[in-house]
């Protein structure tokens, strides 16, 4: 294979695993009450299974520079598409302990993933890592929004089967390891001592503002995901409606996604971008909670847009502020762990915000206070420096700090 073969294919070995990162979750809340009811889940255990995986993704985290430096980042992608599919074959085994056992493996997988891709793009784009960021975006969120809209027309025409979209999505992982077959026979373990040590990456500042920026605009997401649907109906929507202003949101998060290399240039300072997004973002929000319901939709597609760049924007900067993909996979472990961490609060605190109050306003301050708290990390993760970099390698226009 070519360099420009190689380097082509990569680029569609990435978008095919990024398709099979969110729709494990996505479908999984989609059929939520099917499969509640299907095993008899309460109300308070149903819950868990769309909080657990954020969990898993931030515990999970921790363990993929482990994989990479004993087996490569390909060697990470070999150990996380046999999960997946035998994570999703777990989910639509006969009970509950299978499917939260599934629940588990699948967010592993996921979490170890979520990690490993910024150091890869690094790696094999380093000039480009906005742009093939960018792209890797784009297919998480199609991912997402086709699991979602897809799995109960899926369910329906199975008889009612919620088992069958499940098994379904282990397919799509096998056609992903199909993809990746030719990389992964080529697999190259890291160095152990290359890159910056971990005691070194919690003491740099700059890594904790790219752990904020990531983590706050993870439980913005993570908030839309699990509450827009049911303001929209306290709001005054029918359910059905409100499920698609959803739908039309996650699908717009793609536009943004694919906006973020025309908004980001090849500037090396992102934080007037990071700053401005988070505005987009906290615009959208006020549209949901405050304007006319007419205005919903409208609220929903700059709430999407600007979370869409946000979050492309939040993985490209674990690589722009790393020297090098050693450095990258650490940090981007770092900002995962946290990050998720952090995100799977935000659906707990809104919802005992609303259970309190009995509104949405408390909920409403709270968000645009993440949305302020974030700008200011943006304006530290967004600076033009790199952690790991020394005084000679570093680019024109960066300065190495850590």
């Amino acid at each position: 294979m070519t360099v420009r073969k190689r380097s082509v294919w990569l680029l569609v070995a990435i978008a095919a695993l990024a398709l099979n990162l969110r729709p494990p979750f996505t479908a999984a809340g989609a059929l939520l009450p099917d499969i509640a009811a299907g095993l008899g889940l309460s109300t308070g255990v149903a819950g868990l299974l769309p909080t657990l995986p954020v969990v898993c993704l931030g515990v999970f985290a921790l363990a993929a520079t482990s994989i990479r430096h004993r087996w490569g980042d390909e060697g990470v992608v070999a150990v996380c598409l046999p999960l997946l599919v035998l994570g999703s074959l777990l989910r639509a085994g006969p009970g509950a302990a299978t499917l939260f056992a599934g629940t588990i493996v699948v967010g592993a997988a996921v979490g170890i993933a979520n990690v490993t891709l910024p150091a890869l793009i690094k790696r094999e784009y380093p000039d480009s890592v906005t742009l093939v960021t960018s792209l890797y975006t784009v297919f998480l969120t199609l991912g997402s929004s086709l699991a979602a809209a897809l799995a109960v027309p899926l369910m329906r025409a199975a008889g009612g089967s919620w088992r069958v979209p499940l098994i379904g999505l282990a397919g799509l992982a096998l056609l992903a390891g199909l993809v990746w077959l030719p990389f992964l026979r080529r697999g190259r373990a890291v160095a152990p001592g290359s890159g910056v040590s971990a005691v070194r990456l919690l003491r740099s500042p700059l890594a904790w503002q790219v752990t904020a920026f990531m983590g706050l605009q993870s439980l913005l997401a993570y908030v839309v995901f699990g509450w827009l649907p049911t303001v929209a109906q306290d709001r005054g929507m029918a359910a059905t409606a409100a499920g698609l202003v959803l739908s039309v949101s996650t699908l717009v998060q793609a536009l943004g996604a694919m906006a973020l290399p025309l908004l980001a240039g090849r500037r090396a300072d992102q934080r007037v971008l990071g700053v401005a997004l988070l505005a987009v973002s906290a615009l959208g929000l006020l549209g949901v909670f405050l304007a006319p319901l007419s205005w919903m939709w409208v609220a929903a597609v700059v709430l999407g847009f600007g979370m869409g760049a946000l979050f492309g924007l939040a993985l490209s900067v674990i690589g722009l502020r790393a020297a090098d993909a050693a450095v990258a996979s650490r940090l981007s472990a770092m900002a995962q762990a946290v990050g998720y961490l952090v995100a799977a609060s935000g659906p707990l605190l809104v919802g005992l915000l609303h259970q309190i109050s009995g509104g949405w306003t408390s909920s409403m301050w709270l968000l645009l206070a993440v949305c302020l708290f974030g700008a200011l990390a943006a304006l530290g993760a967004g600076r033009p420096l790199r952690i790991g970099a020394e005084p000679e390698v570093r680019r024109s226009g960066e300065r190495s700090v850590g």
